[in-house]
């Protein structure tokens, strides 16, 4: 495979970056420390960080969680392809840079929509022959696993592993997601995995879900699509495959089976009672 999003790409049009309208994947770069943002993305930063100055820990904390996921996947279940949906901004380490670090014929395909993406992804990926990037919209199943970037950079006869990081919660519509879940899982061999994070409200009058509403609340007007689900809509949408230990927790309680829970940059425990507890994670299997 040559070249990132090879057919796709080609005489493309660059991206339009409308400055002007705050983008999810700026700002959740920003709360990585990342710099490519403008000014409509720093006022939304500055809102969430006065409502709750933790969140560039929780946004570590889902690319370290990502990090023992892909490297558990290419390592003890030697998964040598993975489809990125939503994929955001270029954030080592990245998918691409853990796996190839395990197995260095390992694929990757990362797709994404929003122009800051596809103009970063695009550069990033430039010189890797093995990782390639789709321009597409993660919600059209049909229309990303035609794009030649995956048709052509991924076997779809041989497992795969499939990552939905903090994406599925942007589609509003539950119904209308497991429809759009579906028609991935359907297309996934045996012995395929999704991982997925996901934001929590468990809507059980705890502490938790008290301020898991007052935040989602405070989100509404930038992101009217941000939906908090409950622990069972989320393991929805894993279709019914088979959740590995340890289920779906909160994302520094994932931990791959047999591996040790508990690691020197675990978050203090002031940390884990609080907003912490808005992102939980799974990883299921297909039979």
């Amino acid at each position: 495979m040559a070249g990132p999003a090879s057919g796709d790409t080609s005489g493309a049009v660059p991206p339009v970056i409308d400055v002007n309208k705050p983008s999810v994947a700026r700002v959740y770069d920003m709360l990585l420390g990342g710099k490519d943002n403008y000014e409509s993305d720093r006022v939304i930063y500055r809102q969430i960080m006065e409502f709750s100055p933790e969140l560039p820990v929780l946004a570590l904390e889902n690319r370290r969680w990502l990090q023992r996921m892909v490297s558990w996947l290419s390592r003890e279940q030697r998964i040598d392809q993975f489809l990125d949906l939503g994929a955001g901004l270029p954030t080592a380490p990245n998918t691409h840079q853990v796996a190839q670090g395990i197995n260095p014929t390992a694929r990757v395909v990362y797709v994404d929509n929003d122009p800051s993406v596809i103009a970063h992804g695009r550069a990033l990926l430039m010189d890797n022959e093995h990782t390639d990037f789709a321009p597409a919209d993660f919600t059209r199943p049909a229309e990303v696993l035609a794009a030649s970037a995956v048709a052509e950079g991924l076997d779809l006869t041989r497992p795969i592993g499939v990552i939905q990081a903090l994406i599925l919660h942007h589609i509003s519509d539950l119904d209308a997601l497991l429809a759009i879940q579906a028609a991935y899982l359907d297309r996934l061999p045996s012995g395929s995995f999704v991982a997925i994070s996901h934001v929590c409200n468990p809507r059980d009058g705890s502490e938790a879900a008290q301020l898991a509403t007052a935040f989602e609340d405070k989100l509404h007007e930038s992101f009217p699509s941000l939906r908090f689900r409950t622990p069972v809509e989320i393991t929805s949408l894993f279709g019914g495959l088979d959740l590995v230990d340890p289920g779906l927790v909160r994302l520094f309680d994932w931990f791959p089976p047999g591996t040790e829970d508990g690691r020197d940059d675990s978050p203090a425990d002031d940390y884990r009672a609080g907003p912490s507890q808005f992102v939980v994670c799974g990883v299921a299997r297909k039979p």
